[in-house]
C-alpha cells in the first residue's frame, strides 16, 4: 500500500496528510502546549515540514504510516497520527510499528484520541496483524490513559531523545 486508506469514525475522518493540511500542522506544532510532552519545545516551520513529510512518506515504505484527524462536522483539523518507523535508537520498540498520536489543544479531554487510534488498529489489525509499541513521556497522564484504553501495556522504560520514557505494547487484536 502507498497511500493512506481513508478511516471514518463517529466524529472524525482520518485522512492522508496532505497539502491541504500543512498550514493547520505547522501552527499546531508550533505550539508550545501541544508539544510539552512531544519534544519538549515548539517546532520551527523547518522541523515541522520534515516530520510532515516524514509521516507521509512512510506510506510507500511500509505500508502504514501517519494520517491528519480532521473534524467530520466542521473540517477543522484536529491533529494527527498513526504508525511509524521514526529509527529512534529505542532498542525497546524493537523495530515494530510506533503508534504515535497529538491533538490541538482545543480537542484534549474530548476523546479524540482514543476514538482516532481505535479506528487505525481497527485498520491496523486487519491489514498488519502485528505488535505495536509505544514511547510517552512519563509525565503525560493523558496519553498513558489513552494507551490503556487502547489496550496497551506498559512494559519497560528507556531513555529517548528528549528523556525517560515509558514504553508499552499492544498485541493485534488477532492475538487475544
Amino acid at each position: 500500500m502507498t497511500d493512506a486508506p481513508t478511516l471514518t469514525t463517529d466524529r472524525m475522518i482520518l485522512t492522508a496528510l496532505s497539502m491541504a493540511h500543512w498550514e493547520d500542522y505547522a501552527a499546531a506544532w508550533a505550539d508550545p502546549e501541544m508539544t510539552a510532552f512531544i519534544g519538549g519545545k515548539p517546532r520551527t516551520r523547518q522541523e515541522s515540514w520534515v516530520k510532515f513529510t516524514q509521516g507521509a512518506g512512510l506510506w510507500p515504505l511500509f505500508g502504514y504510516g501517519y494520517w491528519a484527524f480532521v473534524d467530520r462536522a466542521t473540517g477543522q483539523f484536529l491533529g494527527n497520527g498513526g504508525l511509524a518507523q521514526f529509527e529512534r535508537g529505542i532498542s525497546e520498540l524493537g523495530g515494530l510499528p510506533e503508534a504515535g498520536w497529538a491533538f490541538v489543544p482545543d480537542a484534549w479531554g474530548k476523546g479524540f484520541a482514543t476514538e482516532a487510534m481505535a479506528a487505525i488498529f481497527d485498520w491496523a489489525d486487519k491489514a498488519l496483524a502485528s505488535e505495536v509499541r509505544c514511547i510517552i513521556d512519563p509525565g503525560n497522564v493523558a496519553s498513558h490513559r489513552v494507551a490503556e484504553k487502547l489496550g496497551f501495556q506498559k512494559f519497560a522504560e528507556s531513555d529517548g531523545a528528549n528523556g525517560r520514557v515509558n514504553v508499552y505494547r499492544r498485541m493485534p487484536a488477532s492475538a487475544a
